[in-house]
């Protein structure tokens, strides 16, 4: 469901002023919900309740969840929903190409429930959703944020590298300090590294955190230092917002001020590109993330 004006007044009272979102009628808008509905596919604007959704589908661009509504984790800071999911469905390739080709798409992101019942994680089905991408257009652009796939890691990686995602993405969502408490096991922060590294030098390489659990600003700078030995391209940094009172609390809210710090530190760095702020999430203004990075290359 998409979030109704009244939630956001109410639910923008309790944050400072620079994270109150005002909701504009825009024609834009209407189209892409329209698409989404008819196309009948996911995205994770809707169900992981983002806060940049009117913003984006205003801009007929939209972020793809594949692989089903159910997640089979079930991490404290997340709002997409735990359960058992169903099969895959075959026919989601074809709605997701057509859904963008219908909204005119020249950048694709994609992404995913985690889907730990199923052998490869879903790596086939990512590949399988790029490729019917690409038979609409084989010079569309395409960002995938996948899951960290557990035990099947390496094959995975590769099935989805030989369809030549333009970004391949994997958040750590969290610093070390507060990892296992806010991701819950399986997921860890080591398995996290321990992907991004395999992507090293192989592909346009993204991770994203947020901030406001309880860290320390010297825990973000220790992360930066990690994140930047490994080689990633593009880091996204965003302030965490608890989508509802069962989820972990937020600690405090991050002045736009030390967001500034962290991009600046990031980029000192060597990090291709920071994009550090409140309302930033890893595929926010996505394209023109990847095109900065192309420009600094």
């Amino acid at each position: 469901m998409v979030v109704s004006e009244t939630f956001w007044v109410i639910f923008s009272m309790a944050h400072p002023d620079w994270l109150r979102i005002r909701i504009q009628d825009k024609p834009g808008f209407t189209d892409t919900l329209r698409v989404v509905k008819e196309s009948a596919v996911r995205t994770v604007c809707e169900d992981a309740s983002c806060p940049n959704l009117n913003e984006c589908w205003a801009k007929k661009t939209a972020t793809f969840l594949i692989m089903g509504e159910f997640c089979t984790r079930n991490c404290g800071f997340c709002d997409i929903k735990n359960g058992r999911p169903q099969p895959l469905d075959p026919d989601e390739p074809g709605r997701i190409a057509q859904a963008v080709l219908a909204l005119g798409l020249k950048y694709v992101v994609l992404t995913s429930v985690t889907r730990d019942d199923l052998m490869d994680g879903g790596a086939q089905h990512f590949s399988e959703v790029i490729m019917a991408i690409r038979n609409i257009n084989c010079e569309l652009e395409v960002e995938v944020l996948t899951p960290d796939f557990q035990a099947c890691m390496d094959s995975a990686i590769e099935t989805i590298l030989a369809v030549r995602p333009t970004v391949f993405a994997h958040n750590l969502e969290i610093v070390k300090k507060y990892h296992h408490i806010v991701k819950r096991k399986p997921s860890s922060y080591e398995t996290s590294m321990t992907f991004l590294k395999k992507l090293r030098n192989r592909v346009t390489t993204k991770t994203g955190i947020m901030v406001g659990v309880g860290e320390s600003k010297r825990d973000v700078f220790d992360f930066m230092d990690e994140i930047s030995d490994i080689g990633i391209d593009i880091l996204t940094i965003g302030q965490y917002l608890a989508p509802s009172r069962g989820h972990h609390p937020v600690a405090r809210y991050v002045s736009p001020e030390e967001f500034d710090e962290y991009r600046d530190y990031g980029e000192r760095r060597g990090i291709k590109l920071v994009c550090s702020g409140p309302l930033v999430r890893s595929s926010y203004r996505a394209r023109e993330s990847f095109q900065l990075v192309c420009n600094l290359k």
